[in-house]
C-alpha cells in the first residue's frame, strides 16, 4: 500500500519542498567544501570550529569551547571532540583559567594560524563560484534562519 500523498503533502512532489531542496543544495556544497578542505587535511567540522575558534580570539580575548559551540551551533559534545582532536594535531590548545577550573578554554596554536591562512582562501574560492549567482539579499536571509529566531524570520 502506498501512503495517501494528497493528504500527507502540499507538495507535488519533493522538487517543489523547500526542506528537500535546501538539503540537497547543502549537500552539494559541503561535497565541495570537504574536497577542497582534504587539501590542508582538515574535515569541515575541524574547519568551522578553528576558523571560529581564530576569529573570535584575534584580539587575545578568551573564548570558551561553550562560547565557541554555541558560536558555530555546534553540539558541546562534538565540539569538545573536534577540538581534542586538533589539539592532538598541534593546531590549538585547551587551557584553564583560573577561578574557572570547569571550562576549558581554546587558544589557536602558530601552527593552526597557519592552516587558518591556507584554508580560508580554499573555502572562500569554493563560495564565491558555488553562491556566484547569489546577492547580498540571500545572504540576509541565510542569517536570519540562521539566528533561530523566529521574529527575524517572519520579517
Amino acid at each position: 500500500m502506498n501512503p495517501d500523498w494528497k493528504n500527507i503533502t502540499q507538495f507535488e512532489g519533493p522538487e517543489q519542498s523547500p526542506g528537500f531542496l535546501l538539503w540537497q543544495v547543502s549537500s552539494q556544497w559541503r561535497r565541495l567544501i570537504e574536497a577542497a578542505l582534504l587539501k590542508v587535511g582538515l574535515t569541515h567540522p575541524q574547519f568551522v570550529l578553528l576558523a571560529n575558534l581564530g576569529w573570535l580570539t584575534r584580539e587575545g580575548k578568551w573564548v570558551s569551547q561553550a562560547e565557541l559551540a554555541r558560536q558555530c551551533k555546534t553540539d558541546m559534545a562534538m565540539t569538545s571532540q573536534v577540538l581534542r582532536s586538533l589539539e592532538r594535531k598541534g593546531y590549538l590548545q585547551r587551557e584553564k583559567q583560573a577561578g574557572n577550573e570547569r571550562s576549558k578554554f581554546p587558544r589557536v596554536t602558530p601552527q593552526g594560524a597557519e592552516l587558518i591562512e591556507q584554508a580560508i582562501p580554499l573555502v572562500e574560492a569554493v563560495d564565491r563560484n558555488f553562491f556566484k549567482e547569489w546577492d547580498s539579499h540571500s545572504v540576509d536571509l541565510f542569517q536570519k534562519l540562521a539566528s533561530g529566531d523566529e521574529k527575524a524570520r517572519a520579517n
